[in-house]
Formats: C-alpha cells, structure tokens, sequence
C-alpha cells in the first residue's frame, strides 16, 4: 500500500500547509500497487478441478487437532513415561505464536499457552501495518538515534517483499489520486509503500500452522505458576483450563514440563517475570494508542493519509481498511488492563487532527465512529526516557537465573525476525537439539511438495507459508463462487480472508433455499461475514467464546461494535449448538460479549440492552440524550 504525503521534516525539505504544525507541512497517503512476487499472482499448488468421475476434487486439507487433544497432550508430558516439551511458551500474540511456529519447524517440542484468545490483546489492536517506520527513521536522523536506525533498518528488511519505492506527486495528481484532501495551499505529496494486512487473522494463521507442524497450541489457558527444580531453574509452569470454569466443570491444574520456558506476553511481561522473581525490575512501560474506526468512503479504496508531524508532534494514519477507514492513533503511558476502553479526549483528538487535512466539505462527525479501542503498546523501558515517543519498539531478549527467556517489545513488521531470534537464544541457553522434520504435513491439501523451505533443523520461516497461502490466487473467489454460490462479495471476503481455506468455510455455510446465493447466511447485512465462518472458526480455529468469534476471527467487533451487537445472538447459537453451551453458558456469554463491546466503543446506552430487545430490533435511542454524540445521520423527519 503506498502513501501519499508532503515530505516529512528532515527527509527531503519543508512544504507549508495551513493548520499543519510548522515543524511539518506533510501529507503521506497510501496506495496500493501489487508487484509480480511469489504467491501473489498464482497459486504455489494447482487449484481445484473436476475428476475423471466428473465430479469436482477439493482439496484434502490435513486435519487440526482438537483443543481437547491439545490439552491431553499438555497433561501428558507432566508423566514421567512421555517426553517433555522443550520449549513452553506463555503468550499467543505475534510473537508467541511465531516464536511456536518457528521452534516447530525446526524439529523441536513446543507447546504455547495462552490466557485469553490468540490475539486477544496488543497483538489484534495494531494500525493494521507492516512498516517501515517513517517517525523512526525521521528520529534517527534529527536525533541522530542510532537505535531508531535500527528499528527502521529492521523493520525494512522484513517488509520489503512486494513493495515498491516512493515517489513524488504534483498538486493536481495529488488531488485526483486522493479527492478527499484539502486543496488549499497543497504543494504535492510524497507516495510511498507499506503493507497493509489483517493482524489477528494472521495471527491465527500462524498459530494453525505451528499446531499442523506439531506444536502443542491452546488458548483460554492461564499460567497460574511456574516450577522450578531442587537446583532453582525453571523445568515448567502450572495451566488452568478457563474453559472448563466458564462451563461449570472443575480444572485441575496441569503441570507441564518443558527444558524451556518463554516469556512472550506483550504489556504483561513483568507478571511473568514477577512470578519467577517476586523483587525483579520491570522493563517494559506500556504506552495506550487509541484507534477509531470510521466509514469507508472517507478514504478511497486502496489509498490512505499520514501526518507525521500533528499538533503535538504525534504521527496519524488514516487508511482504507477490510471496506472502512481506520484513523490514529494516539500515544500516551498507560497502566495495563485486559480490555482497556478507548477515551472520549482521545478520539476527539483523532477526529479533530484528520479532519485538518480533509475538504472542508468533508465533516467528519463523533457519530460516524462506528468502533474505537485502545491497544497497549509493550515498549521497551529506557530509564532515559521522558515521554513514550523516546521508546523505541525494538525488541529484546533476556533470560534471568532461573531461566526464564523472555521476548518483550517489537511490532507486528518484525515478529518473524524477533521469534527467530528469541529460539536462536533458546537453542543455546537450554541446550535444545534441533532436527530435520521428517513428516511435514501437507498443508496445502494436495499431494504436491508445495513449500520452498528445506526443514533441515535451521529456522525456515521465511520461506514456510501460513495455512490458507498454498492455494491462493487473486481469482479464487470466482470458483468457489461457481461451486458453492455464495454471494461475490462474501466469495472475495472468504478467499482473502481465508486463502484456500474458503472452500472449507463455504462447504460449512447454510443452505438458503434461494436460488441466488445458495449457502451463506450474513450474520450483519452491513459486512460480508458468514455463518460458516462461525462453525469454521470453532472446529479449526479453536475459537471458545463469542468475542473470539466476533473480534479476533471476523473483526466485526473491530468494524462496527452496534453491527457485532446486532448480531451476538446468532454467534451465540451457532456456538451453543457446535459445543453445546448450557443456558448458563450462553447467558454469561452475553453478558461478557457486551462488556467487550464497550471496549470497541460501544455506545453506551447499547451496552443495558437484553437479548430479546435486540432480536426485536429495539436498539434506537433517538430520544436519548446522547444522540448527537452517537448518531450516525440527523434525526429523521416525515
């Protein structure tokens, strides 16, 4: 995705805009060009076809274990008769699920753990890019911050792939490839490419393929301990199941053992590290970025705005993101809590720093906020430091006397790199033995050798592809269009949202008894999100709750909190049937689903509402006096 912008103070030279701080007169706006790189424009496996019996081949995905079977295989290595893991690692964000991943291809024993969802914190609260670090590379040269330079040197080498270089647009260009922008006294824009991507899918994505690899994954799993031998070094940790409270039945804790334990758990590194060493000096100081999400046709499709230089000297993006606009994000430190909620000042700020760049035709109003949430950013702690924009997302790796490694910082462009040097250091530090790996499943469904990497017992990850990747191709949705006669905006959403894996997804959509579609029922006629998405998420994305469903395997959350309201009941008997929740289950569902949603921004008079008012469609509050702030249009009038 490129971005288009007036140049940044210390990269070229100043352009004046008014209402811009004069420390920075620049715009940068993002597009999207695709390159001709593997994977993008054809499939790494053949697609689909039509057998000699004339019926139509899908393709044979290999099956995912259950959560059960996961949970019975971390029982299992507390006997002495089964072996132990040789890595355990707490945390399922980007960095424990890749740090997983990339220990599983190498032939080691690896289980992760993770208290809530995969993604269900930092990890799922990004900008929704992987970048490059425009303010970083501005500090490194004003500040002459040589740790900045490494950051954006870092994070460039791990993005490079399929994007291009920037260039320079004139005013009239500017204008006509981003109509939105304000033209007074625009002198140009300068264009350049980032990525842009899903983050929890993608997060989810590699911790499927880590548990096809081998690893042992399971979510709504907490550490309640760690244990440690007769000499003091860490040998394992104490798991709760949390599933099994929130369905009535007891867990007993599990013991597992493992040669290493790794410390991956974002802004709650220090609780890890505290448990190991009660009097341990923190190194992480998180920091909040508050992120607003608003309607899609304030931005065009593939193109979006960043001002490195507001105000207050923070850096706003405003992107296109899955059909509507993401806009932040502020920075400010933070004390750490599961579910922060996003603040009023904050998502002014927001609104009152893009609009500054918009036409002045152009209101951008509180009410056309359709979601907003706050993410805590791990930053690594300098004792230098006076604010949170001298911390630099770098990444580091430390291990303390008892053992216990721990991976803190980073950011989502980097997460490759950092897990491949978190099992570097493990390797090392605990002795491991990597080997090749011999029974590789074929995860593209087909019988084809279908990835490039040699799993010989060295990190391969930049070459393994996630589940979903093999059978891929920009034209994908038009098959499963013509085989299963889903809708073609949901057919598009599906492929990209799930690569091959659409045509699970789609065979797990109910019949319409229409003629056109055929399968698939929206569970919010706002977005393209699917019923079969449900049942898929739940029987091969371990999907156990509602807010799993809607915020980390859809993003309906993400998108739209009334929307993810709107449709809540129907997530919840979808799940209630696969797992069979009892009426209590589904009320405490319910209730937890609608505390999540006020983290998403949820108006607050939706957040008393009953199940019954919103299968009624009851949920207008016209007469509230909270209207002007939440309504999306005036009141309407005969």
């Amino acid at each position: 995705m490129p971005a288009f912008a007036g140049v940044p103070r210390g990269l070229i030279h100043r352009f004046w805009l008014p209402g811009v701080a004069t420390t920075s007169a620049a715009v940068l706006v993002y597009s999207y060009r695709p390159r001709d790189f593997t994977g993008h424009t054809s499939p790494a496996v053949p697609p689909p076809t039509f057998g000699a019996d004339g019926t139509f081949k899908l393709p044979r995905f290999p099956r995912v274990r259950t959560r059960e079977e996961q949970l019975d295989q971390l029982r299992g290595s507390s006997r002495p008769q089964f072996q132990q893991y040789d890595i355990l690692v707490i945390g399922g964000g980007a960095t424990g699920a890749g740090v997983a991943l990339d220990a599983a291809t190498r032939g080691l024993k690896v289980a992760v753990v993770e208290r809530d969802d995969f993604s269900s914190g930092t990890s799922s609260k990004s900008t929704k890019l992987v970048h490059g670090g425009v303010r970083y590379l501005e500090k490194a040269v004003w500040n002459l911050d040589y740790n900045q330079y490494l950051l954006v040197k870092e994070a460039l080498k791990e993005r490079n792939e399929g994007i291009e270089g920037s260039y320079f647009l004139t005013r009239s260009k500017a204008l006509e490839a981003f109509p939105m922008l304000k033209p007074t006294d625009l002198v140009g824009a300068l264009v350049y490419y980032d990525g842009a991507h899903n983050d929890s899918r993608m997060n989810v994505s590699i911790a499927m393929t880590a548990a096809l690899y081998g690893a042992t994954v399971v979510n709504h799993a907490e550490v309640t301990g760690l244990v440690k031998n007769s000499d003091g070094n860490l040998c394992g940790a104490i798991v709760k199941d949390l599933v099994s409270l929130k369905d009535g039945r007891p867990a007993e804790p599990i013991t597992v053992r493992a040669k290493g334990v790794i410390n991956c758990t974002g802004p709650f590194t220090d609780s890890v590290r505290k448990m190991d060493d009660p009097g341990c000096k923190e190194i992480v100081a998180p920091a909040s970025g508050v992120h607003v999400i608003l309607p899609g046709y304030f931005s065009p499709g593939k193109m979006g705005l960043i001002d490195p230089s507001t105000s207050d000297g923070r850096v706003i993006f405003f992107l296109p993101w899955q059909g509507n606009t993401i806009a932040g994000t502020t920075d400010s430190p933070s004390t750490i809590t599961s579910n922060p909620l996003p603040d009023e000042k904050s998502i002014e700020w927001i609104l009152s720093e893009v609009s500054r760049y918009l036409s002045p035709e152009i209101n951008v109003r509180r009410g056309d906020v359709l979601a907003a949430w706050s993410g805590i950013r791990p930053l690594v702690k300098d004792p230098k430091a006076k604010n949170t924009e001298s911390l630099v997302r770098n990444h580091l790796i430390d291990i303390s006397a008892s053992g216990l490694l721990t991976c803190a910082g980073g950011k989502w462009t980097t997460y490759r790199q950092m897990a491949e040097e978190c099992v570097d250091f493990a390797i090392q530090e605990f002795r491991l033995e990597p080997r090749p790996v011999t029974d590789a499943p074929r995860v593209s469904g087909t019988d084809l050798i279908d990835d490039g990497a040699i799993l010989d017992g060295k990190c391969q990850t930049h070459k393994v592809r996630l589940v979903g990747a093999h059978g891929f191709s920009p034209t994908l949705f038009i098959p499963v269009i013509q085989h299963f006669g889903v809708e073609t905006e949901v057919a598009k959403h599906l492929t990209e949202s799930y690569g091959d894996r659409a045509w699970t997804v789609a065979s797990l959509c109910k019949l319409t008894d229409k003629r056109f579609p055929a399968r698939g029922e929206r569970i919010s006629q706002l977005y393209p999100f699917v019923d079969g998405e449900i049942r898929y998420a739940i029987r091969h994305e371990y999907a156990q709750t509602a807010v799993d469903v809607l915020a980390r395997r859809m993003r309906l959350a993400f998108l739209n909190a009334q929307a993810a309201l709107e449709a809540l009941p129907r997530v919840i008997d979808i799940m209630a049937e696969e797992l069979k929740w009892s009426r209590q289950r589904k009320d405490l569902e319910w209730k937890e689903s609608v505390a999540y949603l006020e983290s998403m921004g949820l108006p607050k008079p939706m957040l008393t509402v009953t199940r019954k008012q919103v299968e009624q469609g009851k949920l207008d509050f016209a007469s509230s006096l909270e209207w002007q702030m939440y309504s999306r249009h005036d009141k309407l009038t005969d």
